[in-house]
């Protein structure tokens, strides 16, 4: 009886540990989902999406945030109005939840102070970053602003950003185009933010 018992527990453990390896691939291959162009803030020229790639864009992967994002375990999708309006989303699984929370952390801490570092780095232009407050969905999404002027080529822009949280996933959207913040989609963008997250997974 004894022998039994023994062998029995044998099987059932082997068998838990086949179900946790079958379970093991499912969990790695579910990978963030993505925006889609029509899931952007409305425009007065539809969006158009490229495909998702692999790692960050070549600028770094980040207005206000340049290289903050690790190209590791991260994917993008790049998003273009005729208009000169442009996107992109940046999506990164972690290591662990708490490296998600401290990217967050640090990703809202180069945003919100984006406006004076560019005056500093460039002589002579305007710039005000600016919080719009947190949204709530899944561990939590951030927008923030960012309004620019050049006087030398009077030029002005308006930028939008927001970072997002779902456990080890952090996502990260901008949108931007030129004139100032009474011209840009607050509204649709924090939209288009919640949507972002909660299209994770």
């Amino acid at each position: 009886m004894t022998k039994l018992r023994t062998a029995l527990a044998a099987t059932a453990a082997a068998a838990l540990g086949l179900a946790a390896l079958a379970a093991a691939p499912a969990q790695a291959a579910a990978r963030p989902a993505f925006l889609s162009a029509a899931q952007m803030p409305a425009s007065s020229t539809p969006w158009t999406a490229t495909p998702v790639f692999t790692g960050v864009p070549e600028n770094g992967g980040a207005l206000c945030a340049p290289y903050k994002i690790p190209a590791q375990n991260t994917r993008y999708r790049e998003f273009t109005t005729e208009l000169d309006t442009s996107g992109v989303q940046i999506t990164t699984v972690a290591r662990t939840e708490a490296d998600a929370v401290k990217l967050v952390g640090t990703l809202r801490t180069a945003l919100a102070g984006c406006g004076p570092l560019l005056e500093r780095q460039n002589p002579g232009l305007e710039a005000v970053s600016a919080s719009h407050g947190k949204l709530a969905v899944e561990e939590g999404a951030w927008v923030y602003s960012l309004d620019t002027a050049d006087p030398q080529v009077g030029n002005t822009d308006i930028h939008l950003f927001s970072v997002g949280r779902d456990g080890r996933t952090v996502t990260f959207v901008h949108w931007g185009q030129m004139g100032d913040l009474a011209d840009a989609p607050l509204a649709g963008f924090r939209t288009t933010t919640k949507t972002a997250v909660n299209k994770l997974y």
